[in-house]
């Protein structure tokens, strides 16, 4: 508890504004690319205590809000299959698709079910051998080992009915579509949780290509913070690297037999973010020799898909063009509630951060 508080410290917080506010001296854009990261901005109102010179920006680090519609889609057609029991981590289970949800599935008669871990899709695939149990496996390098893992075991336990969708995505890639499409963004706060896994030398090559600098990042004020000052630092000086703040947690090495095991049972694809478009090698797939548990191979669906809603600018959110109150739909017809987005649904979702966290300022 009292290392919560000293980066909650007042005092602390009030020091760095102060340094902020002194060293500032050209209008930088910062995107956070991480879901956890948005929401802290939002709920300790980091954005409200900066100079004006200096904006956040949200980008593509909800792994729910980047999934694509198709995805959506497609395990919703899965899930209305009569012997399947679609299994899911909890925000995906409410992403509007082109004509239904899982939710709404579940609702119809549909074996949807809520899972927190791979060991519980395995525990359903035991439980329920004359069923097909398919895992819709998204997220970033935070949730990949889980699905690793799984894969794993139901070779070494010969669990035959167990497959999964993967969406599973790597950040550095659509990082570097967002500059190379001429986003204006002077540097970047990494993703903590993804770089316990992935070390900071994930990023190392993006620095040196496009000359921002890195800041991973805790998730407390005092982190967040300090993140953006050492960003600001670093950018006027026009020093690009990447740079750890949240060192009680990150290395550059990252976890060695984690990456291990993801590089054992996953390779990499192209893979389609929301609003981005396709993007080579930030997906991936399993590698041919796990490819009996892969259900687009072994359990090929047709999928009924359609446009994105009208009038959302999910998409743009994400690539950090538009703030969420930019859009019309914003706090009206779309809510958390009644969601019309993606970015509305998740907890980690800007439009979803900006919702419960609303100020003056937006």
């Amino acid at each position: 508890m009292n290392l919560i508080n000293a980066f909650r410290d007042k005092k602390l917080v009030e020091q760095l504004v102060t340094r902020i506010h002194n060293i500032t001296k050209q209008n930088i854009r910062i995107m956070e690319v991480c879901g956890g990261h948005t929401m802290a901005i939002r709920r300790y109102g980091i954005h409200t205590l900066l100079p004006t010179q200096i904006e956040l920006l949200s980008g593509p680090g909800c792994p729910v809000c980047v999934t694509g519609q198709y995805y959506i889609d497609k395990a919703i057609a899965y899930a209305r299959q009569p012997d399947v029991i679609l299994t899911t981590y909890g925000d995906l289970l409410r992403v509007p698709g082109s004509y239904s949800s899982l939710d709404h599935e579940k609702a119809k008669g549909a074996d949807v079910r809520l899972v927190y871990s791979t060991s519980e899709v395995l525990e359903i695939a035991r439980k329920n051998p004359e069923r097909k149990i398919i895992f819709a496996a998204i997220g970033f390098e935070t949730t990949i080992p889980g699905t690793a893992i799984a894969v794993l075991n139901a070779q070494k336990e010969k669990i035959n009915n167990f497959f999964i969708i993967s969406a599973h995505k790597v950040m550095p890639p659509a990082m570097s579509a967002l500059l190379e499409e001429g986003i204006p963004i002077d540097g970047y706060i990494g993703p903590g949780h993804v770089c316990t896994v992935a070390g900071s030398k994930l990023f190392k090559p993006l620095t040196e290509e496009f000359k921002v600098p890195v800041v991973i990042s805790g998730f407390e004020p005092v982190d967040l913070l300090q993140s953006v000052l050492l960003l600001t630092e670093h950018i006027q000086k026009k020093d690009y690297g990447v740079f750890i703040q949240y060192k009680r947690l990150v290395t550059e090495e990252g976890n060695l037999k984690a990456q291990k095991i993801i590089e054992e049972v996953f390779e990499p694809c192209e893979q389609n973010w929301r609003g981005i478009g396709t993007i080579p090698d930030s997906g991936l797939k399993l590698r041919s020799k796990y490819a009996k548990f892969d259900a687009d191979i072994v359990l090929p669906v047709e999928v009924e898909t359609g446009t994105e809603p009208k009038g959302c600018i999910c998409g743009q959110v994400l690539k950090g063009l538009k703030k969420p109150t930019n859009c019309a739909l914003f706090g009206k017809t779309c809510t958390p509630v009644h969601p019309v987005g993606a970015c509305m649904v998740s907890s980690e979702g800007s439009c979803n951060a900006y919702f419960q966290y609303q100020t003056e300022l937006d």
